[in-house]
Formats: structure tokens, C-alpha cells, sequence
């Protein structure tokens, strides 16, 4: 029972959001969207292993800043055209790419072995 409060009825409303099916559908998409991208990073990193490991058997040195410069070039270009914040986009393949030449190194330190995908692994990374 509200006593007139604004700032109480507020909060009351708080604690029990009623189903807001317009929100529920737009989070329904995020979800689906987000399973989507955890997907693809996990083919994504099981392909750069595969290259990982074959950088490693070939003395190929993990990393390749060319390789890099344009990737990053090109999915900032990218960005720019998906009307998505460039820098974010160099932020989000930085990491990523960090992260694959991390496990480069691994690979060629002789580390956990990786298991490449059947089938030619490309250099993706």
C-alpha cells in the first residue's frame, strides 16, 4: 500500500518489475547475439592455435606486427562503415590479438599441446 511517497512508490516499483515484453525481446536478442560471438571467438581461437602450433613446428616467429598493422587497419575501416567506435574496435582485436600471440608463444615454448582443426588451418592470425 503506498503511503503517497513518491520516492517509496518508486522504489516499490523497483523491487517488483512487472514483464516488459518489448525489453524482454531486445535482451532475447543480446543473448542470442552474445552466444553468437562466444561462438565465433572460440572457432577463431581454435583456428589461431592450429596456427600457434604450425608457427611453432615451422621456427615462425609468433608474432607478425605487419600481419597486425593490417588488421587493425582493416576492421577499423570496418567499424568506421558499421557506424561501431573505431577505437573500440582496435581496443576489442588488440586484446584479441595479444591473446593469440600469448598462446603463440606457449605453442612455441613447447607448452600445452594444440590440436588443430582437421583440414588446412590458414593464418589467421
Amino acid at each position: 500500500m503506498s503511503d503517497g511517497n513518491p520516492k517509496q512508490d518508486a522504489t516499490a516499483n523497483l523491487a517488483a518489475p512487472r514483464e516488459d515484453a518489448v525489453l524482454a525481446g531486445y535482451r532475447k536478442s543480446i543473448d542470442n547475439i552474445d552466444a553468437a560471438l562466444v561462438h565465433i571467438l572460440a572457432e577463431r581461437f581454435r583456428i589461431t592455435q592450429a596456427v600457434g602450433a604450425y608457427k611453432a613446428t615451422a621456427t615462425l616467429p609468433p608474432a607478425d606486427p605487419a600481419r597486425e598493422k593490417e588488421q587493425i587497419a582493416r576492421l577499423r575501416r570496418l567499424a568506421e562503415e558499421s557506424d561501431l567506435d573505431p577505437e573500440f574496435s582496435e581496443k576489442f582485436i588488440r586484446f584479441i590479438i595479444d591473446e593469440v600471440i600469448r598462446h603463440h608463444e606457449t605453442a612455441r615454448l613447447g607448452g600445452e599441446p594444440v590440436r588443430p582443426p582437421a583440414g588446412d588451418p590458414g593464418d589467421v592470425a
